[in-house]
């Protein structure tokens, strides 16, 4: 398994991932719509997980100066408990560590207990915050 930064060879890939991955929801959440997003902005933190030619897994990094954010962590469900999910935390950790930043922050749906686990089990903790969003279409 190879983890590096995204390709342009790796978009229908990606985004089979994350349509499997990720719940149907509103145009923001779009797999293509993301992807072409983020690659206009930071697009060296958006890392793929490779395996045998073929993206298994994502995590997307975002960092603005004051606090970072990890989005989108994704591993087909047919290969998780591989440790895929926590290589690609380690190495967007790393990613953000090396622009200076000192906290990472995510949001995970609260009805996803078996995400809450993983992320705790990789060292993050439930804060006492309220998530608000606002869409701007």
């Amino acid at each position: 398994m190879e983890i590096r930064p995204y390709q342009d060879n790796d978009r229908a890939g990606l985004i089979a991932l994350w349509t499997e991955v990720f719940p149907a929801g509103s145009a923001h959440n779009d797999p293509a719509t993301s992807l072409d997003k983020k690659l206009r902005t930071d697009p060296d933190l958006l890392l793929v997980s490779v395996k045998e030619g073929r993206v298994v897994g994502s995590v997307m990094g975002g960092y603005d100066g004051h606090r970072g954010w990890i989005y989108s962590l994704a591993v087909y469900p047919s290969l998780c408990r591989q440790g895929i999910a926590s290589a690609l935390m380690r190495e967007i950790e790393e990613k953000l560590r090396e622009r200076g930043c000192l906290k990472v922050n995510l949001q995970v749906l609260s009805f996803n207990a078996e995400v809450v686990a993983l992320y705790e089990s990789l060292g993050f903790s439930v804060e006492e915050r309220i998530s608000m969003g606002k869409k701007l279409y």
